[in-house]
């Protein structure tokens, strides 16, 4: 099994048939959800399934992950780009992560996911994902 960041190939498809609204006021709802090492993720996944993922267990942590914070669509030169507020998981958390998915929930679409390179480990602490900043170079979700 393994994690491989990519922009979900079904999510670029969902962009054109107007599935996906990251606008800040009325947008979707996205949602972040944290996997195992051994999770099976990568641009061929399509949705979040809360059974069968190899999505993480332990304290502080909820199936199904964060809701998190849209930042509205904007552009820099001819990328549009989007991106999030950075989210976090409790002061008492206590659980090991690998990746990450980006999912819009409705209908559970598979938006992006994230590979953090090694596990990461967090034990009655809190746990982050900083995103990158909002411009046309790092922005989450970047269209060139």
């Amino acid at each position: 099994m393994a994690i491989t960041q990519a922009m979900c190939t079904s999510f670029k498809k969902e962009l054109l048939e107007a599935k996906h609204n990251f606008l800040l006021t009325d947008g979707s709802t996205f949602k972040i959800a944290l996997f195992t090492s051994s999770a099976s993720l990568g641009a061929s996944t399509t949705v979040y399934a809360s059974i069968g993922m190899d999505e993480i267990t332990g304290t502080g942590y909820t199936a199904g992950g964060n809701t998190l914070t849209r930042v509205d669509p904007s552009s820099s030169g001819t990328t549009g780009l989007t991106d999030f507020a950075d989210t976090s998981w409790g002061t008492e958390a206590t659980f090991t992560a690998r990746g990450a998915l980006i999912y819009n929930a409705a209908g559970n679409r598979a938006v992006l996911v994230l590979d953090f390179g090694a596990d990461k480990t967090v034990t009655a602490s809190t746990f982050t994902i900083a995103f990158p900043a909002t411009d046309g170079n790092n922005a989450i979700i970047r269209i060139v």
